[in-house]
């Protein structure tokens, strides 16, 4: 008795730790993704800044001022749309990475359906057969 409940004990031990590595592994992975997509951002958002600062560094006189503003409109516009396409991007990773530990939740719990459900329909089977 005691050799049976250590063996289930330790069957169910080794399916949450199964359980819990991938859902670990599920997790970093969405984290790297989203960390990519932010460093390729911050990287071109430099690169942009950069651009204008060396602009402006270059700039002489009022005619130069009205170029350098006019790029200072369009790297800003640039940078909102960047972001917004980023934060679309993250949220969709995010929402993948969700739907793919509702899934892994979702395993176990079919299989304690299924157990328990397995032992309830050979009773109703049984009961019927003895009522026929």
């Amino acid at each position: 008795m005691t050799q049976q409940l250590n063996a289930q004990v330790f069957a169910y031990a080794k399916q949450l730790a199964d359980s819990a590595f991938k859902a670990q592994s599920v997790a970093l992975k969405g984290f790297e993704q989203i960390a990519e997509l932010q460093i390729r951002a911050l990287e071109k958002q430099s690169e942009a800044a950069a651009d204008f600062i060396s602009g402006a560094l270059e700039t002489r006189d009022v005619d130069g001022l009205r170029v350098l503003w006019e790029k200072a409109a369009a790297a800003s516009r640039e940078n909102a749309e960047r972001a917004v396409s980023v934060t679309q991007e993250i949220i969709a990773v995010t929402q993948k990475t969700a739907e793919s530990l509702g899934a892994l939740v979702q395993e176990p719990q079919q299989a304690a359906n299924d157990a328990v459900a397995a032992p309830v329909a050979a009773v109703k089977k049984a009961a019927a057969a003895a009522t026929k």
